[in-house]
């Protein structure tokens, strides 16, 4: 076709079937475009698995809209092999001739300057409201006005009564917004008990042919293939969303923050990459929540726990992120500056809780919030990681990392590199915390009692140094006023010998 009417661009994490670029479609004067573009994979050193799962849900959508009787110009790596997607945009650009350019709102803003920038003079672009959050971006900035701190807990609470989700008239069920002080046990030296089984997904030609590509044209970056396991496809993502309701929500509450080797998915809803995609509509997903607590008696806990992830942390991050760019992208609160340790891509460290986070992380393209917070999000904090360095590896080795999700909750919540724009004290414990929950400090090489000496744990003894370094402004803020009280009870002795092993960690933290 030359001389189309609309070329309706649709990214990577935009499979949406009532996505809001596709309204008004015509199939006889309009065309879809996706590309593959191989810096999408580069920008950042992309894991395996992570790419696979992009292409492959990509390839399944473009079918999908094929079906409807969509005319689709799909353009894959292993066809027309573009470089940039902007290079992609601008070939069929040229074969198209389009009159208009028509695309929902990306949620990278690297990503949306790109295509402006590779848009003919004068062609005019239709970036159109992403309809799949709950909230929309103005509506988040009119929420949160021109305050200097934005508090989740208080947007939550205005999304649940805007939205009515789990309320009993004007009050919240159970009496309260917030159980999450329900949600904190570990498990126990028995350790986790009666865990579901992960649901197996089917591979199709489509994904089989993904995972061939991805493994020969990405061949150095991390990973394996052969252990891809996620939805596709909107069938298999509601096959997802359905195994959790039944298998999972009602264990998820209690342990959700607990850990424990060999465990790397417990009862975590696994769903957090097919909401990305868009093959899941978290309307649909706390829906499904809120009706199986009120048709089976759920633990209330459980349920608002999930929910709040979904309705408060999800849409309030997304709000964080775009009105925060782009100075979010380059904030240093601590002014940190150490190079990623080269073990964050291998996990050969002798800290078994970065080993077993690092390792779980490198075979399945997954961990849950509490190994990503406070185990290699804690450690880059104390450590004094440049934030930078770490937000890339977060966004190339997590399957479900976008970056309006994953830069805030890297820079702003874990390294609390925007100095508490949204978190009121930095996320840092001593290894005391990991042991409490989970069973890593066994066998480990470290002890986590011991903040100096050849055994010291060096979560342990990093972060009594960050409390030192940092202890006036621990001191003023109410939340973190205790611990800087524990520092007050080390003598001058020791305080010296916690600094002086800290500063030998932090000149060599490949070797820990």
């Amino acid at each position: 076709m030359s001389g189309c009417r609309h070329l309706v661009l649709l990214l990577g994490d935009q499979l949406d079937a009532q996505s809001s670029a596709l309204k008004d479609i015509d199939p006889a004067q309009d065309v879809v475009l996706m590309v593959e573009a191989e810096q999408e994979s580069t920008h950042v050193r992309s894991h395996k698995l992570r790419t696979a799962l992009f292409l492959s849900a990509m390839r399944h959508f473009a079918q999908e809209l094929r079906e409807r009787g969509l005319q689709v110009h799909y353009r894959s790596l292993d066809r027309e092999n573009d470089a940039t997607l902007a290079a992609g945009l601008q070939a069929a650009l040229a074969t198209f001739q389009p009159r208009a350019v028509i695309g929902v709102e990306p949620g990278d803003l690297r990503v949306r300057a790109a295509i402006e920038a590779a848009l003919t003079p004068g062609l005019p672009l239709d970036w159109r409201e992403d309809t799949h959050f709950l909230c929309s971006i103005p509506r988040f900035a009119r929420w949160a006005g021109r305050s200097k701190t934005l508090r989740m807990e208080n947007f939550y609470r205005k999304m649940r009564q805007a939205f009515g989700v789990l309320m009993e008239g004007e009050e919240p069920a159970g009496g309260q917004w917030n159980f999450d002080a329900d949600n904190r046990k570990g498990f126990g030296k028995a350790g986790p008990q009666g865990l579901p089984a992960p649901r197996v997904y089917v591979q199709d030609e489509i994904t089989q042919d993904v995972l061939r590509l991805v493994d020969q044209r990405f061949a150095d970056h991390p990973g394996d293939v052969a252990r891809f396991n996620w939805p596709v496809t909107r069938a298999q993502a509601l096959v997802a969303l359905e195994d959790f309701i039944a298998h999972r929500l009602p264990h998820f509450g209690a342990h959700q923050d607990a850990m424990w080797t060999g465990m790397p998915f417990g009862w975590h809803a696994l769903i957090s990459s097919a909401l990305n995609l868009k093959l899941l509509n978290p309307r649909e997903v706390i829906a499904a929540a809120e009706q199986a607590w009120r048709e089976r008696d759920l633990e209330l806990a459980s349920v608002e726990g999930f929910i709040r992830q979904v309705l408060g942390w999800r849409e309030f991050i997304r709000g964080v992120y775009f009105l925060d760019m782009p100075g979010l992208a380059d904030a240093n609160h601590f002014d940190h500056h150490q190079p990623l340790p080269s073990w964050y891509w291998t996990g050969q460290t002798r800290m078994n809780c970065m080993r077993q986070s690092l390792t779980q992380t490198l075979e399945t393209g997954y961990a849950h919030h509490i190994q990503r917070l406070m185990v290699t999000g804690m450690f880059g904090v104390l450590a004094q990681i440049e934030p930078q360095q770490l937000c890339d590896w977060y966004l190339g080795v997590y399957v479900d990392a976008v970056e309006w999700v994953e830069l805030p909750n890297t820079a702003g919540m874990a390294l609390f590199a925007n100095g508490g724009r949204f978190t009121s004290k930095p996320y840092v414990a001593s290894g005391a915390y990991i042991k409490r929950m989970s069973n890593y400090c066994q066998g480990c090489s470290y002890s986590p009692e011991q903040r100096t000496g050849p055994q010291a744990c060096p979560m342990t003894n990093l972060y009594w140094y960050f409390l030192d370094t940092h202890r006036e402004a621990f001191e003023r803020n109410p939340r973190t006023a205790l611990m800087a009280k524990n520092l007050a009870r080390l003598d001058e002795a020791e305080r010296q010998a916690i600094g002086e092993q800290a500063r030998i960690s932090l000149n060599d933290l490949d070797n820990l």
